[in-house]
């Protein structure tokens, strides 16, 4: 005799850190150097990425996440940028364009596009920055005029994180005097993909150049309220991106200390290691107490935005800005520490120095980011 089990099958766990850390240290970090090398992540492990729910782990289940918190997104990029910068970046603009889905979509487009994002498939990549704007998002090179019923989207999109991979571009467009955000099929005619090489840093993560040229779009593809992406759309998906990338710095500096306290335990120095040497010490001290700080920083950021707290945008801020620049100066003194070996072309120390420079520059300059904490002061000691 048979039974049917009728129970509903247990919804599936969240990520787990500590399982994440172990994929980063067995999997990612004897690899990443050719990753680097190689201008690209390979499809084996963005296979991986997927069997661990790493996309976009903080959609709701019914769309194909686990719900996961944003204090643990935090820490899942930690570990990965610990890891592989470039596999962070990407894990961050697909979660962009997810959250922008979820957050501004309209039922239609959470139940066609949601369930694939959440697996990876497509990957998706956020297309803000033109070729002459830089941080100044009011430069656009990219427009979109009426057509019918639909729209007519032309212009040109540059240094695009993981444009050569993506099957689903969020570009923003003005329309009129105002921005727009629009979903775009990579292969719609009139989209033009060229890869990017030679970056300065994040060398693996695909960027692109895109050039939509007259490319025909239908009423479907407008995400959020038309006009209004500047202040809706683009906002909260950078708001997530800061969170991400500042994570993922603490990533760099953990990366950092962890090659440093290696190489300066065995290495010879006088009549003893590079670890007795006071200075050395020094560095290693900020490596550790930055790590910590930025580390707090990232889980306000994340727990203001789980509560929705108005107060989440300028902690993004402050937690973007000091993990970065403590990254950079980790790196910049891991690459010091290790002398001659920290200037290799496969050497681990060179890559965090350049990825750690690139850290500094996307999701908002560093200028950009003193400028806007500094508003905040002046905002709340002014009557």
């Amino acid at each position: 005799m048979t039974t049917t089990d009728t129970r509903e099958p247990a919804p599936p766990a969240p990520p787990d850190p500590t399982r994440v850390r172990e994929f980063v240290d067995t999997e990612i970090r004897p690899r990443v150097e050719e990753y680097d090398e190689d201008e690209r992540v390979p499809d084996d492990l963005l296979r991986r990425v997927t069997e661990l729910g790493l996309w976009a782990p903080f959609l709701p289940e019914e769309h194909g996440g686990t719900g996961t918190d944003m204090v643990t997104l935090a820490r899942l990029h930690e570990e990965v940028g610990r890891g592989c910068s470039s596999l962070r970046s990407l894990l961050t603009v697909h979660g962009m364009v997810s959250w922008s889905v979820w957050r501004w979509g309209d039922q239609d487009q959470r139940d066609r596009l949601l369930p694939g994002l959440a697996a990876g498939r497509p990957l998706a990549a956020f297309c803000l920055t033109g070729p002459e704007g830089g941080s100044d998002t009011s430069v656009a090179a990219t427009s979109a005029e009426p057509d019918g019923g639909g729209w007519v989207l032309t212009g040109h999109k540059k240094w695009i994180t993981g444009g050569q991979l993506a099957g689903l571009f969020l570009v923003f467009a003005r329309t009129g005097k105002a921005m727009t955000a629009f979903l775009v099929p990579a292969d719609a005619p009139g989209v033009t993909v060229r890869p990017l090489s030679g970056i300065l840093g994040t060398r693996a993560s695909m960027l692109a150049d895109i050039r939509f040229d007259q490319v025909r779009l239908g009423p479907d593809a407008v995400l959020g309220p038309p006009g209004w992406a500047a202040a809706t759309v683009m906002t909260s998906a950078l708001d997530l991106g800061r969170l991400s990338v500042a994570s993922g710095s603490v990533g760099i500096i953990g990366a950092a200390l962890e090659a440093c306290a290696e190489v300066t335990a065995t290495r010879p120095s006088g009549d003893g290691v590079l670890a007795d040497r006071q200075l050395v010490r020094r560095m290693l001290s900020d490596m550790i107490t930055n790590r910590r700080a930025a580390r707090l920083l990232c889980a306000e950021a994340g727990r203001l935005r789980d509560t929705d707290d108005p107060g989440v945008v300028t902690a993004s801020w402050v937690a973007k800005y000091f993990a970065a620049t403590a990254a950079a100066r980790a790196a910049s003194d891991a690459v010091q520490i290790h002398g001659a070996l920290g200037c290799g072309p496969r050497s681990p120390v060179a890559r965090l120095y350049r990825d750690a420079k690139v850290m500094e520059i996307i999701e908002g300059s560093t200028e950009l980011q003193q400028t806007a904490i500094a508003d905040h002061a002046h905002r709340e000691v002014t009557p």
